[in-house]
């Protein structure tokens, strides 16, 4: 049994997406799907005294439609100081900010990017070798892509020799079921309901900003607030 998931790139993710990434074999970056503003793509959120703050990599859009996800270029190099700035003025109180700001900070200080896809899969795949996720990390482009939503999904999974799909639950308004029985593979979808609470700075607990409020905040016991990963 080898299960795939199939999901798009986002920056800095929240812990949900690398539960998902730790449950399954291979996880494929879906980012041959158009890029779309305002979304998980380039931003993500991190925990302040003021309140929950975005932290956007400014990236350029070449008109409303047609643009993938990978062909989308990171406009300047700014903002990477600036974010590191914000991270260490609001989580450099956190338990465990030093041990992470080890392997962290590189990679906003030192680090050359020119593309999001480039940015965010450098990221990710960084975090999961920090929390142990050895989960195989592939892009969509490494396949052949068919036409149909369901379709080309359920091909993806095919080539990479995948016996079930772990979908998110958002896909169950499109994905059509039949297509992945007509494969012999299984369709699951994945729950991101009942996460425990961890010990996190300033106010009102959230469960949606960027895993790097947990990893300050908990450090090696990560694993602990996130069910598919193992010390």
């Amino acid at each position: 049994m080898k299960k795939v998931a199939i999901l798009q790139s986002n920056y800095i993710p929240w812990k949900g997406y690398f539960d998902m990434i730790a449950s399954v074999d291979e996880f494929i970056l879906y980012d041959d799907m158009q890029y779309t503003r305002r979304d998980w793509r380039n931003r993500n959120q991190i925990k302040t005294p003021q309140g929950v703050q975005w932290l956007t990599v400014p990236v350029l859009v070449k008109g409303k439609y047609h643009q993938k996800i990978r062909e989308t270029e990171i406009d300047g190099t700014d903002w990477a100081a600036a974010h590191w700035k914000a991270l260490v003025q609001n989580y450099r109180r956190a338990p465990h900010f030093m041990e992470i700001a080890d392997w962290l900070e590189p990679l906003y200080m030192n680090g050359s990017y020119t593309h999001i896809s480039q940015l965010n899969r450098r990221f990710i795949e960084a975090i999961c070798a920090y929390l142990g996720i050895k989960t195989t990390i592939s892009n969509s482009w490494d396949y052949t892509l068919l036409d149909g939503k369901t379709e080309r999904l359920a091909d993806l999974c095919y080539q990479a020799g995948g016996s079930e799909y772990v979908s998110g639950p958002s896909a169950k308004d499109y994905v059509v079921e039949k297509v992945f029985d007509d494969l012999s593979i299984k369709l699951s979808w994945f729950d991101y309901a009942g996460y425990p609470e961890y010990p996190q700075q300033w106010g009102e607990f959230s469960h949606g900003v960027t895993i790097l409020d947990l990893l300050f905040n908990c450090g090696s016991e990560s694993h602990l607030f996130i069910r598919h990963v193992n010390p």
